[in-house]
C-alpha cells in the first residue's frame, strides 16, 4: 500500500528489494505481509523474497513461521 502511494512501479524488483530491507532491518512481520501483498497483487513470488522472509524470521527467532514459509516455498515453486 505504502509504496502504491509512492507511485513505485509495483512488480517483483520493487517488493523484493523492499522485503531485502525488511528483512535486514529485523522487520520479519513486515517481510511477512509484503509477502502476501504480492500474492494479493499476483506478482512473482519467487525466491529472493521467500529467502529474505524466511531469513528476517529465522533472525528474530520466529522459527515456526520460518519453517512454514519454507514448506510454502518448496509447494510454490517446485510443485
Amino acid at each position: 500500500v505504502e509504496m502504491a502511494l509512492a507511485r513505485v512501479e509495483l512488480n517483483t524488483i520493487t517488493y523484493n528489494a523492499a522485503v531485502s530491507a525488511c528483512e535486514k532491518g529485523g522487520q520479519w512481520a513486515k517481510a511477512l505481509a509484503l509477502l502476501a501483498d504480492m500474492a494479493l497483487a499476483r506478482v512473482g513470488l519467487d525466491i529472493v523474497a521467500y529467502s529474505a522472509t524466511v531469513i528476517a524470521c529465522e533472525k528474530s527467532g520466529q522459527w515456526a513461521k520460518a519453517l512454514g514459509l519454507l514448506a510454502d516455498m518448496a509447494l510454490a515453486l517446485w510443485s
